[in-house]
């Protein structure tokens, strides 16, 4: 069974920038949502952005005009580019895909990246 592969988490200073990719390890199909979802020290994990195959994307308010999430279908990949990073930002990501199966969904999770932000 494929899972998901997580990279480009790692320290930055505010107001800076990064970008995570996800990939899986294997085959898979019939992924119908791709997302990012981050948890925070002591927090529940929330959702950060979704994107459909067909590009319609949604975002947390808290992130609205400064995450952009992006896929790529035929590598079936999914990447979040973060900009003007704040303190508030840090937190483990986790990429996360939904598979239909039948007439059920089937969540595919990521190991996690840290994200650090520096003030």
């Amino acid at each position: 069974q494929a899972r998901l592969v997580e990279s480009g988490g790692g320290l930055v200073q505010a107001g800076g920038s990064l970008r995570l990719s996800c990939a899986p390890s294997g085959s898979l199909s019939d992924i119908v949502l791709r997302a990012w979802y981050r948890r925070a020290p002591g927090k529940e994990r929330e959702l950060v952005a979704t994107i459909t195959p067909g590009g319609l994307t949604k975002y947390a308010e808290f992130v609205q005009g400064r995450f952009t999430i992006s896929r790529d279908n035929a590598k079936n990949t999914v990447s979040l580019q973060m900009n003007d990073l704040k303190p508030e930002d840090p937190a483990v990501y986790y990429c996360n895909m939904k598979k239909l199966i039948g007439v059920e969904f089937y969540d595919i999770w990521g190991q996690g990246t840290q994200v650090t932000v520096s003030t």
